[in-house]
């Protein structure tokens, strides 16, 4: 086929009769080919073909002198009084007649099969009369057409030994389906290759019916709007045409960007502009048709399949994977079905599972009734029955992807595995822009970097753990627009304006000025270790304001210059900073919180690994790997010695670790109550001000230094650990501050 067929070699006048003919001619030669040698053929097709492949079916028998009946329910012209109540009973009635009436030879045509099962497959009262009847007569020869949408009872099914599926319009043979006069809608010469990504999931009747219709000017300069036009009518069911562009509409995230744009989008461009079929069919075979987005909640993973369908010119349908279950047995595969078909009647589409996870998790997991094996086998045979010429594209969003079922990521299903994160700095930027320019929030220049720098922690009256996503900035500068049009404010959004629509509604812990200098003085002893400690991190942000969930103060650390390797000095290092808190409660309280039992469990954590792990506790244990992750070796198969050795190993650790934060606090006892003052007085402290605030030498104040791009770390890198859990003590329950551990990465579980 041409890429562009001149419009003198395209049909003057198509019926959708000959359109028909012309579209299916090989698949309707062996279809008449079974019928003439006795062989029942079981047609899978849309309704409205159904008549049209028939006339065409039973013009080709009539030549070969075999005769037909229409077994469709509908009364005889000759007898229009004798309507039968329903087609079921019409088709009853019909059969009866044939089946115990024929005497020769002769095709008898079923095209309302899916009226005699339930959508879930199972068969209705009327087919278990039907049934014998299909079976009685062995001079009658099935011609049977049967819905895509509708599956059939095995006993039907086994009927027709020969199956034929006629879905969509074979490549090849649009140019001659479309006539001269609606070529012209599309510009000089039919570019039939552009037309056909539109319109290959559409039977020959439906197009012609569509062609037929168009309007609008003859050789436009720009065949666009005709193309669109087309487009709009030929997406399905719940399918639509988004709007979003990769760069306009979704900021950051670079690398997923661009490994969409060279994994999909541009092989997809390159194959439209090739001439040559054998090259175009050699590029389908390596386009990813099944895609899995993986990342935590947020991070606009379905925003992405949105860009790709817009990028591509797709429609695009979300599903949710819970709502796809149901409690009648059949029903989910059901639903199934009708998804698939509808985008292969839509393509070029894009089908996103949402949380495919709650029905395609690994089998041999599942909790609930089993009918997730039943979705995963039909959302295995849906993606398997593609043809290489459909643009159909199959998107499972999941934030765990580890627990999905393996036979769905191996090759030639969902091999294109995309893992889309929280948003490093730079992200949170672009991120940004986008909603200041949407929404008009007119941020500086210094409230941007301070949102930048915001949005790096915890989202404050959230849950613990919870980090900022796309859809959380969203939140942030959608408070923005509603504060400045609340109060009519028309100037520049400030760096205030941005800390107050973060944490206005956010519920505080209410310190009283006691409880204030505790946590003060606990994490200015944090800091300070931090500050004179060789290996420690660099210290981004200290805040007692209790906006992080369980915590009533903590020091945010920057990222470190390695974020994979970490050495035995910067695991002692941490260890200082943990005793810190507790250490300068002791000096300058002379007395203990319980705020220090998350420093002092995370430190025994620390202390544990360092021995029993990594081989470092010294020449009394030895360089041995005493406990692991896998559980080689556990603390139950030491002798009573060796786990006496490992224990005064970890006690001597931890207390060489106190010992040296408590020498540090002793000989910089003021600058722990400038910190510490300075705390209670502006609640959250920043790097710079740290630096301009203490007396630091040289060492010190280097670590306060920005970073050479002035980035603000990401998140994920950044040093910090969760913030623990509330602890009691005596009848009463008190939610106590406790700092975050210094390094994520040497935590031994």
């Amino acid at each position: 086929m041409a890429t562009i067929v001149p419009e003198s070699e395209l049909p003057t006048d198509l019926s959708v009769e000959e359109a028909v003919e012309v579209a299916y001619s090989r698949a309707l030669a062996e279809i008449s080919d079974d019928l003439v040698r006795g062989l029942p053929v079981l047609v899978e097709c849309e309704k409205d073909l159904a008549p049209y492949l028939y006339m065409s079916l039973r013009a080709r028998l009539k030549r070969a002198e075999v005769k037909c009946a229409y077994l469709d329910g509908r009364p005889k012209e000759d007898k229009p009084d004798s309507a039968p109540v329903t087609f079921v009973s019409g088709m009853l009635e019909q059969l009866r007649s044939t089946v115990r009436g024929a005497v020769e030879k002769r095709v008898a045509a079923l095209p309302h099969l899916d009226l005699l099962t339930t959508s879930q497959g199972g068969i209705t009262a009327e087919a278990r009369e039907v049934v014998p009847l299909l079976y009685e007569n062995p001079d009658l020869v099935w011609l049977g057409f049967k819905d895509p949408s509708f599956p059939l009872p095995k006993v039907i099914e086994n009927l027709f030994p020969r199956r034929r599926t006629i879905l969509g319009i074979p490549r090849d043979r649009l140019s001659r389906l479309v006539t001269q006069r609606e070529a012209r809608k599309f510009g000089r010469g039919l570019n039939a290759w552009g037309l056909y990504k539109y319109v290959s999931g559409m039977n020959a009747a439906r197009l012609r019916r569509l062609l037929a219709s168009m309007e609008g000017e003859d050789y436009p300069s720009d065949p666009k709007r005709a193309y669109q036009r087309i487009r709009g009518f030929t997406v399905q069911g719940a399918l639509e045409i988004p709007t979003v562009d990769l760069d306009a509409d979704i900021g950051g995230y670079e690398k997923v960007k661009t490994r969409i744009r060279r994994e999909i989008v541009e092989v997809l461009s390159k194959k439209d502009e090739l001439t040559d079929e054998a090259a175009v069919q050699r590029m389908e075979k390596l386009i990813p048709r099944g895609m899995i987005f993986w990342g935590p909640p947020g991070t606009g993973k379905t925003l992405f399949a949105k860009g790709i369908a817009a990028s591509i010119g797709a429609a695009i349908t979300v599903v949710s994977g819970p709502e796809l279950k149901s409690r009648w047995v059949g029903e989910s595969e059901e639903n199934l079905r009708q998804i698939f078909h509808q985008a292969r009647q839509s393509a070029p589409s894009i089908i996103v599972f949402d949380e495919l996870d709650s029905f395609a998790s690994a089998r041999g997991t599942y909790t609930g009734s089993g009918v997730e094996h039943s979705m995963v086998n039909q959302l295995l045979t849906e993606m398997d029955g593609f043809r290489n010429d459909e643009l159909v594209f199959v998107v499972g969003t999941t934030n765990f992807v580890e627990i999905l079922d393996p036979a769905l990521l191996r090759p030639g299903r969902f091999e294109f595995h995309l893992q889309i994160p929280h948003p490093d700095s730079a992200d949170r930027r672009a991120i940004l822009k986008i909603y200041d320019e949407k929404l008009e929030l007119r941020l500086t220049a210094e409230a941007t970097d301070f949102a930048v720098k915001r949005t790096g922690d915890y989202v404050e009256g959230a849950p613990a753990g919870t980090r900022f996503t796309g859809d959380h900035i969203n939140a942030l500068c959608r408070a923005l627009a509603r504060i400045r049009l609340r109060e009519g404010l028309e100037g520049p959004t400030d760096e205030l304006l941005v800390d107050r629509a973060l944490s206005e509604y956010a519920e505080r812990p209410q310190m009283s000025p006691r409880e204030e200098r505790v946590v003060a003085i606990h994490e200015a002893g944090h800091a300070i270790c931090a500050l004179f400690s060789p290996h420690a991190p660099t210290i981004d942000r200290i805040s007692i304001r209790g906006d992080m969930a369980g915590a009533l103060g903590f020091v945010r650390y920057r990222d470190p210059d390695r974020k994979y390797v970490v050495t035995r000095g910067e695991l002692l290092d941490d260890l200082c900073i943990l005793m810190g808190g507790r250490e300068a409660e002791k000096l300058l309280l002379d007395d203990l919180s319980i705020g220090s039992a998350g420093d002092l469990d995370r430190a025994t954590e620390i202390a544990h690994a360092v021995v029993e792990e990594f081989g470092m506790g010294g020449d009394e244990t030895g360089v041995v790997r005493y406990m692991s992750s896998e559980k080689r070796r556990r603390r139950e198969d030491l002798s009573p010695a060796q786990l006496e050795r490992l224990d005064r190993a970890v006690l001597t650790i931890l207390e060489e670790a106190r010992t040296r934060a408590a020498a540090i606090l002793e000989s910089r006892r003021p600058m722990v109550v400038a910190l510490a003052d300075l705390l209670l007085e502006r609640k959250v402290v920043e790097a710079k001000t740290l630096g301009e605030r203490l007396e630091l030498d040289d060492v010190a104040r280097k670590k306060l230094e920005p970073t050479v791009d002035g980035r603000v770390p990401r998140h994920d890198d950044a040093i910090e650990g969760d913030p623990g859990a509330s602890r009691a003590t005596g009848p009463a329950t008190a939610a106590k501050y406790q700092t975050d551990s210094p390094r994520d990465e040497s935590r031994s579980d």
